[in-house]
């Protein structure tokens, strides 16, 4: 070996060294900064206290006077509680506790509210409880005489024959009540889907001002998950980052509402497994279109948000150019989406106009949005399933509603001749929707993550 090709070589070997170094560092960079973000246990815990009392002081008395519901009775039991019940727990319990009674009324002409818990305790710091169980044995008594001293003109109840989320009264809670009420109450017993899903769809500016750093900390765990620090192209499985996702959740001290999911497409032999029970364990390849599902709960809100990357082969220094045209494919169908949005159309009218409108445009869309929130899978405004697209019924006829947020969901099916087959440009990411006009929360992906570069292909 000659001199000049010695030197050549340390400098190469020196090059590789400070690029992995470099690499290393922008990875743990990123990671200290979205770990620093993530508030400790007892921080988390008065937050969410003081949101849960602007939703009941500020928000639920408005909705309770616009969809017509004067008193809301909830009631639950311990390891059995309504969703609704499970959105207003107070932060240190993780359940209800024995049977579980609360009330909310609203005097339709003074415009005072009042929330009480009839139990054994207060229902957290936000709602007192005023049962005296040496006074009146019988919780149920005790329930019918605060609800005979207010008098209501009608008591909402959580039924519902479609909406899961707003039927959490049991058949043995529903009889208790119906029975204990004198017979002119009885009368006034109604459903309170409406506003039960109203309670579950709308956010708060509290709550908006957090749910950026949640879809934050979301994207930065998926970034380093589609990194070489994670992923060894052609020893590494989609199985394997799946459950490198779980475990950093965990460490983080987070919750993830799904079993995240990561799959490929590549130019030969290979299948997208996107909505059927095959295997999913494929070694990543230099060359893989990389695809995960992934979504996480922190401070009562939750996250759902699908992301590409692409593997980069031995001298490539990004993705192929009709990979980036394909999902370029997949921005403008967003783009189409999202700009159909208009407060009281439904669902359905918004899904048959996007899809017209990019099937006009010689696209081939398919659009899944749901309402996202307390929930992942929430209340409210459905837009396509991906089984359904040519509508969905009731929750695809509820109407859009300002001051809610959604997973824009959706995909394109591209062909691309250099690989002689199709694929699908799946994308997901938060959006907000308000008098306004839509917004994506926290950004959308526009540009591939390139696993083996020292870019993380940043969305924007």
């Amino acid at each position: 070996m000659t001199f000049i090709t010695k030197v050549i070589f340390f400098i190469f070997i020196f090059y590789q060294t400070m690029r992995k170094i470099l690499i290393l560092f922008v990875l743990l960079f990123i990671t200290d900064i979205y770990a620093q973000n993530v508030l400790p246990l007892k921080e988390r815990a008065e937050f969410v206290n003081k949101l849960q009392k602007d939703r009941l002081t500020n928000l639920l008395p408005t909705l309770m006077e616009k969809t017509g519901i004067d008193m809301w009775v909830l009631i639950a039991r311990e390891y059995n509680e309504d969703p609704i019940i499970k959105t207003m727990l107070p932060p240190t319990w993780l359940n209800a506790r024995r049977t579980t009674m609360i009330v909310f009324s609203l005097d339709s002409k003074s415009k005072k509210f009042e929330s009480v818990a009839i139990a054994r305790y207060a229902f957290g710091d936000n709602i007192p409880s005023i049962w005296n169980k040496e006074k009146q044995p019988n919780q149920w008594e005790a329930l019918k005489d605060y609800i005979v001293s207010k008098n209501p003109k009608k008591i909402g109840i959580n039924t519902s024959s479609y909406e899961s989320l707003a039927d959490g009264l049991s058949k043995y809670h529903y009889d208790q009540l119906y029975n204990v009420l004198p017979s002119k109450l009885r009368n006034k017993i109604v459903s309170a889907e409406d506003l039960a899903i109203a309670w579950i769809e709308t956010r708060t500016e509290l709550e908006m001002t957090v749910y950026s750093q949640l879809i934050e900390i979301s994207s930065s765990i998926i970034r380093e998950a589609f990194s070489t620090k994670v992923i060894t192209p052609g020893i590494t499985t989609t199985d394997d980052v799946v459950w490198w996702m779980r475990e950093k959740v965990k460490k983080l001290g987070l919750d993830t509402w799904f079993h995240p999911s990561v799959d490929v497409q590549r130019k030969d032999n290979s299948d997208l497994y996107a909505f059927d029970g095959l295997s999913k364990f494929d070694i990543i390849q230099p060359g893989d279109l990389v695809h995960c599902d992934f979504g996480i709960t922190y401070l009562t809100l939750n996250t759902d948000t699908q992301e590409l990357a692409y593997v980069l082969k031995p001298g490539e220094t990004s993705a192929p150019e009709y990979l980036i045209n394909a999902l370029k494919e997949g921005n403008r169908v967003q783009d189409i989406f999202t700009n159909n949005f208009k407060q009281g159309a439904t669902g359905n009218e918004i899904l048959k106009q996007s899809l017209n409108q990019g099937k006009a445009e010689g696209l081939r869309p398919s659009i899944y949005t749901h309402p996202l929130g307390t929930y992942g899978h929430s209340a409210g405004t459905t837009l396509g399933m991906w089984d359904s697209q040519n509508g969905v019924p009731y929750t695809g006829d509820h109407p859009l509603q300002f001051n809610t947020s959604y997973a824009i969901e959706l995909n394109t099916t591209v062909y691309i001749p250099e690989w002689k087959k199709d694929v699908r440009i799946m994308l997901e990411v938060p959006g907000f929707f308000d008098e306004d006009g839509f917004r994506y929360i926290k950004g959308r992906q526009t540009k591939f993550i390139l696993i083996g570069d020292i870019q993380y292909g940043l969305t924007n």
